[in-house]
This record gives C-alpha cells, structure tokens and sequence, in this order.
C-alpha cells in the first residue's frame, strides 16, 4: 500500500511554482532588455532631428548671407553702370531743374549710341573733386559754336532754334569768338544763362564725351513734379 505524503507534494507543488514565477521573472526582464534599443532609438531619433535643426539653420544663414552679397551686387552695378541718384545742387538748371531737385541718372544709354543735343547731362568738375555739374548739350563735336552780342547762340552759322534758356546771354565768354568743337567735345550751358558756370568759362570750357557721367533722366523728387527730364518744357 503506497502512502501518500501530502507535505511532500506540496512542497513539490511550491517548487513548480516558484518556477513558474522564475521563468515569468525572466520573461519580464527579456522583454525590458529587449526594449532597450527602442528606447537608444528614440534617443538617436532625436539626435538626428537636433542635427537636421542645425543644419538647417545653418543653411538658413547661409542663404541670407547669399542673398544680401547678391543685393549689393546688384546694387554696385546698377549705381556704377546703370544709374544712380543725384541731387541738383544750386540754380544753374532753373527753370527746368532747381535746387534739391532728385535725379536718376541714366548711365547706360551712352554705351550704345553718342549723346544728343540738348540732353541735360552731369560731369565732374575738374577743379573740386566729387564735385559734379549738370548742364545742357548746346555744340556737338566738330561744330563752330558762336554766341553774339545779342545774346543769340549759332552752330556753324546759323541761329540755334531753341527756348531752354530764361534769359539773354548776357555774357558770352569764350563763344564771343568762334569756338571749334573737337571730334569728341561738347558745348554746355545751364538754362539758367547768366547765373551759370559752363562752357563759356576757362573754368569748364568745352567737356569731352568721356567726361559725361550719364544723361539726367528721370526727377523722383520732389514728387508733384515727378517726371521725365526731357519732358520738362
């Protein structure tokens, strides 16, 4: 007869479940080890994204940098061979331009053909440096200028048709006597005939086509008179 010890099976029964606790226990700390790399995954995740920040910021201030190089750029060149701002300084000009009147000078145009007669044009004046005078294309290379007594300009002879200035010329200067223009010389005058410094005086006399910085183009200021300077009467 086979007795049964019923403290031996339960302390068989204990053992099977402290197994089964055991091996729960590893299963749990598998599952915890195995979600480590998910956890250093994230982390590398958000490493990249902290990168790609970076990075694209720094592309950012590189494409500002870019771009304000580009703006001077443009603006160099359009200043140096396209156009650039003037401001009429006295009343040599007038009635046509006056004092702080704002011009863009138009720079480009005398690349492609020579300047006319009449063009309102700006040049630097010799004697002062950045010092620059606007003026009006009376004589054109290889004509005879002459103005006399009365007041009246002739170009090879004959009477010049014109109405720019305000008044008689009163005083003629170097045009007294006939006044041969050379193959690239201009004869200027400000419209505003005696109170003007130009081509009658030593100290401007005739210019020559290289000294023409550009033709005064358009007045942006002030701007209820807003316009092109041709078209000023």
């Amino acid at each position: 007869m086979k007795v049964i010890d019923f403290n031996e099976e339960e302390q068989e029964i204990k053992k099977e479940i402290e197994k089964a606790r055991r091996r729960t226990s590893e299963v749990e700390d598998l599952s915890d080890f195995g979600s480590e790399p998910k956890k250093t995954k994230k982390s590398t995740d958000e490493d990249e994204e902290e990168s790609f920040t970076k990075g694209a910021i720094i592309k950012e201030i590189i494409s500002v940098i870019i771009n304000v190089i580009i703006c001077f750029a443009v603006v160099f060149l359009i200043t140096h061979f396209v156009g650039q701002r003037t401001v009429v300084s006295g009343s040599s000009m007038e009635d046509t331009l006056s004092d702080g009147d704002n011009l863009i000078v138009d720079k480009i145009s005398y690349r492609f053909h020579n300047p006319e007669r009449f063009d309102v044009v700006v040049f630097p004046y010799k004697y002062e440096e950045d010092t620059y005078y606007i003026k009006r294309i009376i004589g054109l290379p290889g004509e005879v200028v002459y103005i006399d007594g009365s007041g009246v300009i002739y170009i090879n002879g004959e009477p010049l048709s014109e109405d720019y200035g305000t008044e008689v010329i009163m005083n003629a200067g170097l045009a007294s006597s006939e006044i041969l223009l050379g193959a690239d010389e201009y004869f200027v005058l400000g419209d505003n005939r005696n109170n003007s410094t130009d081509s009658r005086f030593e100290a401007v006399g005739p210019i020559t086509g290289d000294e023409i910085v550009g033709r005064a183009w358009l007045r942006v200021f002030p701007f209820n008179e807003f316009g092109f300077v041709e078209n000023i009467e």
